[in-house]
């Protein structure tokens, strides 16, 4: 056992400070205030360990910290999970002081945000396949908390009792997946494993549980039929971090696992392409035919999880570094585009019916005339969802293109209509995007924009902060690219190539 180091504290941080919240938020006169400021503190301090493990890693390679038989380690891979996980989760801590200050119960709110953020960095430094397991469970339980957090309200608890069921389901294949890999290969070091691995049946069924398993929390069609109702029905600022981040981290698990089972088959690289083509037509499609504004949001991040899949399948078919970089570049922008359509969103519903004490959804319809009463909110909500659907020169073109860019640079014709094939749904998406910014700036105001309250400064903070990041990022991408580039060579490291 060495001795504590930036790396564990960046999660022992989030970690330690879950309980802390509680009992602070439970025992404080302004159990709320209190609550809510522990958390922002215990965020902004794991940002030191976050600054001294990225330089570490920087200097020396790659940083390893056993305590017995547990090991993390932490690469470029898990260090851009890490940037994306406290990033996020701090600009919602911030955001969700005034939006959840009329409800119950807000020290689980912030306690359960802060835990899920210490987690979600632990999966991506776990370094063998059963502690990457415990990791992920530990994500779902913790995500499930918050995504049922209106309980008393019948579509949340049922949203959050079938996002409970499904990952469930998923987290017993993972698990009979891992046993299959041990009973093979007989270590679940994931290192070890990628040395050992050959392609024999067990270890072929192993990688489909595991595909299957991981790839519900993913939301890769057509397992995905959690993602709508737990993204619709969560607080605003969980619909960005599930959206952002959970589904990205669990991207991040599968792509760990698949990784260790590198050797085993060619065909992981042709897989994830077909998901990636799979959820972007779904995607889309689905989204086409919404009039509730988050639900629209969540069904368009199945088409963006293609997006990131067809990068990592080009990569790992090709073995072309840039395909790698181009979806973990898409990665972040997504986090940065999505947390803000959310959160830009969420300011709305909360303007237009929360602060009015009633919990109905926010429709397409509500949205005419926005920009005339709340300019930055609309203006917010507009840069992320034409940045979303891949319009220049915002964060969302210069990845998608980085991706497409891959997809031609392997001479492979089928690769090449694929990449045409996801250009052709970008465009597709600008169809139900579009009509959320006509809305905004070209109809006449509605009831709900005419009656609705002034938006909290607060509220406001976040949504500038990620629009800024959204068009800077789109104009001047190495920005984040110091983080996606090494990440993409350390994801095909873990590939074996």
């Amino acid at each position: 056992m060495g001795e504590m180091t930036a790396l564990t504290w960046m999660i022992a941080l989030p970690l330690l400070a879950t309980p802390a919240i509680y009992l602070i938020g439970r025992l404080a006169r302004d159990s709320s205030r209190a609550a809510r400021w522990t958390a922002l503190i215990a965020l902004l301090l794991a940002w030191i360990p976050f600054a001294q493990a990225a330089a570490d890693l920087h200097d020396s390679g790659t940083q390893i910290y056993t305590l017995g038989a547990i090991a993390l380690r932490l690469d470029d891979f898990a260090l851009l999970l890490a940037a994306l996980s406290l990033g996020l989760g701090t600009l919602v801590t911030l955001y969700s002081g005034p939006y959840m200050q009329a409800e119950d119960g807000q020290e689980k709110y912030y306690a359960s945000l802060v835990a899920v953020v210490g987690v979600m960095i632990g999966l991506g430094c776990a370094a063998d396949l059963f502690n990457l397991w415990v990791w992920f469970e530990a994500m779902a339980v913790g995500t499930f908390l918050l995504v049922a957090f209106y309980h008393e309200q019948p579509a949340s608890l049922e949203a959050g009792v079938k996002y409970l069921v499904q990952s469930a389901v998923g987290s017993v294949l993972v698990l009979l997946g891992i046993a299959l890999v041990l009973a093979e290969t007989g270590t679940l070091d994931l290192a070890a494993i990628r040395a050992e691995a050959s392609s024999t049946t067990l270890l072929l069924a192993a990688g489909a549980l595991m595909t299957i398993g991981f790839g519900v929390k993913v939301a890769m069609v057509p397992m995905h039929t959690w993602l709508p109702d737990a993204h619709s029905q969560a607080p605003s600022g969980i619909s960005a971090m599930l959206s952002g981040v959970v589904i990205e981290a669990g991207l991040v698990a599968l792509l760990r696992a698949l990784g260790a089972l590198g050797g085993v088959t060619g065909s992981w690289g042709e897989l994830l392409m077909l998901f990636g083509a799979l959820n972007m037509v779904a995607g889309n499609l689905l989204a086409l035919r919404q009039q509730q504004v988050k639900r629209l949001l969540a069904y368009s991040s199945l088409a963006h999880i293609g997006y990131m899949l067809l990068g990592v399948g080009i990569a790992v078919y090709a073995r072309e570094a840039a395909g790698a970089q181009g979806a973990l570049f898409h990665m972040l922008n997504h986090g940065l585009m999505k947390g803000l359509a959310f959160l830009a969103a969420g300011a709305l519903l909360y303007t237009l019916h929360i602060a009015a004490g009633d919990h109905g959804p926010l429709t397409v319809r509500d949205l005419d005339g926005a920009a005339s009463r709340y300019p930055l909110i609309a203006l917010g909500l507009s840069v992320a969802v034409l940045g979303l659907g891949g319009l220049p020169p915002l964060a969302g073109f210069m990845s998608k293109w980085q991706i497409f860019a891959a997809g031609f640079e392997t001479r492979n014709h089928w690769i090449e209509a694929l990449a045409i094939f996801a250009g052709l749904n970008s465009v597709l998406s600008l169809g139900y995007y579009a009509p959320l910014v006509n809305a905004a700036y070209r109809h006449a105001p509605s009831e709900a924009v005419r009656r609705g309250k002034p938006v909290p400064a607060l509220l406001q903070v976040p949504v500038i902060a990620l629009t800024v990041a959204v068009v800077a990022v789109g104009v001047w991408p190495p920005l984040l690219q110091w983080l996606s580039e090494p990440a993409g060579r350390a994801l095909l490291a873990a590939f074996g190539f």
